[in-house]
């Protein structure tokens, strides 16, 4: 199968999953550097997922949204709230635009290198609080971006109507590690357990039937 797509690699488990399920299409592997909590220890789990399967791993950062933007996940640790992804103050931990200007740098790459696809692992469970990952957000990105390059890159998100229990359930039938991971907000050596990524993990895993790899704090 021809590569002709650049992926958008957090390091956590969603784009993780995407990555091995559409490895032999997928050219390059992009992580961005932006000053989250959590940043370098994902960046260092999407760079093991790349050497071990063999594609190209490149980390862009993003020091100016750190720097100029407003979110508990730029913010420290002690700044995320812990509970579930449903409940309102899990609306602090939007960045803005984020998914807007990680896929604007992603579309360039693509057309730099000659291919036609960005990959991006948005799921049904982030429509409610992160506009950037909504379903109309991603047909306006990607009419954006066929109309501003001159191969008409798109954007693939396969994931953005099923939740994160499916996204662990083809993982687990994909043999996808999941200890090389991770996910937790605050950013900690060991997960947090509480907060609402670390929460959605959890009830990811137990409902795909997997055992859950995840080093938690006590």
């Amino acid at each position: 199968m021809e590569k002709d797509s650049v992926i958008i690699l957090s390091g956590g488990m969603d784009s993780v999953t995407l990555l091995h399920y559409r490895k032999e299409r997928i050219a390059l592997a992009v992580s961005f550097d932006y000053g989250s909590n959590h940043n370098a220890r994902e960046i260092e789990c999407a760079k093991k997922q790349c050497e071990m399967l063999g594609i190209e791993h490149l980390v862009i950062p993003l020091e100016f949204m750190g720097k100029y933007f407003r979110s508990s996940l730029l913010e420290g640790a002690d700044k995320i709230p812990e509970g579930h992804y449903a409940a309102d103050n899990m609306k602090s931990t939007v960045v803005p635009f984020r998914n807007g200007i990680m896929l604007s740098i992603a579309c360039g790459l693509a057309e730099s290198r000659g291919l036609l696809h960005v990959m991006m692992a948005n799921h049904g469970g982030d429509h409610a609080i992160y506009p950037d990952c909504r379903p109309e957000f991603v047909k306006a990105m990607g009419d954006a971006m066929r109309a501003g390059t001159y191969d008409g890159v798109d954007i693939s998100a396969e994931f953005t109507d099923i939740t994160k229990s499916d996204i662990a359930a083809l993982g687990k039938r994909l043999g996808v590690d999941y200890s090389l991971t991770y996910s937790c907000y605050k950013g900690g050596e060991k997960h947090c357990g509480k907060c609402g990524t670390c929460v959605e993990r959890m009830e990811a895993m137990a409902e795909a039937g997997i055992e859950d790899p995840t080093v938690y704090e006590d």
